[in-house]
């Protein structure tokens, strides 16, 4: 009841939408994870790294930007390509600076990649790019006029000199630029350190301050978040700091989101200065959905996390990102509205379908089944991590009981292609949250690949079906179920009941 009492009360804002958003936010087709939120001048836009579908590494793309109006969050547009790895003096682009020592790249032909940026308007009106090549072990800048057009590489985060320090890691950098100061945030704690890093001072996630250049420190590191080195008796014990940094300042608090060692989850710390002290707070998102009301197990393969807070408007979103084609390497876009407690602190938002969109989906219509925000094998206490490798590469294997999300070529769909579950066997769910029935719908039309049957399910995964439908072919097929469904908002669920199947769209009549 309580849950139908929220949806309602957004129906104004969504009748101020003018596009149905979704989870993922952007099409199907792009990969752009580690999304860091901004609003400038009424739009709010997107800046994250880029994955490839089926990829074998993280961040192969060169970064690419996405924006919509702050009053439209189901209308993105691709900003296209605004800065390429090949512009960074690294990978070779010509420089009259002198160029940090750096650590070698892992990839086959020597580029490094471009992991997860961030962006701020500068005191000078600028816009200003951060980021690491890899784990190069250094933060360079890039800068535009614009907050989407063709970044420029500027230089490197250094002291005066020139110079490095030597504590933390350089890697996944945030930035807060405000009248107090400039303010850069960076850091990664591995459990187990990394050829190279054995020697190494990794207290947890550091801050530096910039001067107005936005790029010459003027301030040595000092620690904001505790890694696993040092958190022992301190708030981040049971969540230390791992990496993705990001800072926000709403009211009279800074709030510094992180990954913590758990991967699977963005965490928050509070403190009343942009340098700390900074306390743990609690868990702002899991790709799991795991923490979320209590939930131990995930209600989805699991992963890295990485993303920011934003307010537009008066409400608050948490961006983080999940995993598709079964592997760590194909990630996109997730965002949630998150409630912000009389205290300041946040509850835990939970994985939807529907996102941005202001409130539940109409149930009467069509949906891919990529939006599903829920996806488990039979057995959910082996639904863990996706598969992924380490630096060095090797062989991608799928547990062989494993659903997930791909695509595939079709001359017919966006881009030439189709999105869809593969493998989803018996007793395999796949879930979507949420949907507003009318309590006049009477059926629900699969589009599935396969033999067996799908059973509908409302509310919760293991609940009696509503229905189901047969199917028998190997090619793509519908098969619909009659349904009677209580006028309000659910939660709808597909279980597979008998077989193997495919699953790519269902209908709401």
């Amino acid at each position: 009841m309580e849950k139908w009492k929220e949806w309602k009360n957004r129906k104004d804002e969504k009748k101020r939408m003018k596009k149905t958003a979704f989870n993922p936010y952007l099409p199907f087709w792009e990969y752009v994870p580690d999304a860091e939120p901004h609003v400038f001048d009424g739009r709010i836009y997107i800046y994250g790294s880029h994955d490839e579908a089926g990829g074998s590494a993280f961040c192969t793309g060169d970064y690419v930007c996405w924006s919509a109006p702050a009053d439209d969050l189901g209308d993105w547009r691709c900003e296209g390509v605004i800065y390429k790895k090949g512009q960074d003096p690294v990978n070779g682009a010509p420089y009259e600076g002198q160029v940090p020592e750096y650590e070698h790249a892992f990839t086959a032909d020597g580029q490094h990649l471009l992991y997860a940026p961030d962006v701020t308007q500068g005191p000078d009106g600028r816009y200003y790019l951060y980021y690491s090549l890899d784990f190069t072990g250094i933060v360079s800048v890039a800068a535009c006029d614009t907050p989407a057009g063709k970044y420029e590489f500027l230089g490197y985060v250094t002291r005066e000199d020139g110079s490095i320090p030597k504590t933390g890691i350089w890697f996944d950098p945030a930035v807060l630029c405000e009248e107090s100061g400039n303010y850069l945030y960076y850091g990664f704690c591995p459990p187990q350190r990394f050829p190279g890093m054995e020697e190494k001072d990794i207290p947890g996630a550091m801050m530096v301050r910039l001067s107005d250049d936005m790029h010459t420190m003027i301030s040595e590191p000092i620690c904001v978040a505790n890694g696993c080195d040092t958190a022992k008796g301190t708030s981040f014990e049971q969540h230390p700091f791992f990496e993705a940094s990001s800072i926000r300042h709403y009211g009279g608090w800074y709030y510094f989101a992180y990954s913590s060692l758990q991967g699977h989850e963005l965490c928050y710390a509070m403190a009343k200065s942009p340098s700390g002290p900074f306390t743990y707070k609690g868990v702002l998102h899991s790709n799991g959905d795991i923490g979320f009301q209590g939930n131990t197990l995930a209600t989805n393969y699991t992963g890295n996390n990485h993303g920011g807070l934003v307010k537009i408007g008066q409400d608050y979103y948490i961006f983080g990102h999940r995993h598709t084609h079964g592997t760590a390497y194909s990630r996109q876009g997730v965002a949630q509205r998150i409630q912000m407690l009389p205290d300041g602190t946040f509850a835990q938002a939970e994985q939807t379908s529907c996102g941005l969109n202001g409130g539940a989906l109409s149930a009467k219509g069509t949906y891919p089944a990529y939006i599903a925000c829920y996806l488990t094998e039979a057995d959910r206490t082996k639904v863990g991590n996706v598969v992924m490798t380490g630096p060095q590469g090797g062989a991608l294997i799928l547990p062989k009981q494993m659903p997930y999300i791909t695509q595939e070529a079709w001359k017919d769909g966006e881009r030439g292609l189709r999105a869809y579950i593969c493998n989803m066997q018996k007793g395999a769910v796949c879930g979507f949250k949420y949907l507003e029935f009318d309590g006049n719908e009477r059926s629900i039309t699969v589009l599935v690949r396969g033999v067996g049957t799908l059973g509908i399910c409302l509310d919760t995964p293991d609940a009696q079906p509503l229905g189901s439908a047969e199917f028998d072919s190997n090619g793509w097929t519908e098969a619909a179920c009659s349904i009677q469904v209580p006028q309000g908002v659910h939660a709808v669920y597909m279980r597979v009941l008998e077989g193997v199947c495919d699953f790519t769209q269902f209908r709401v009549e």
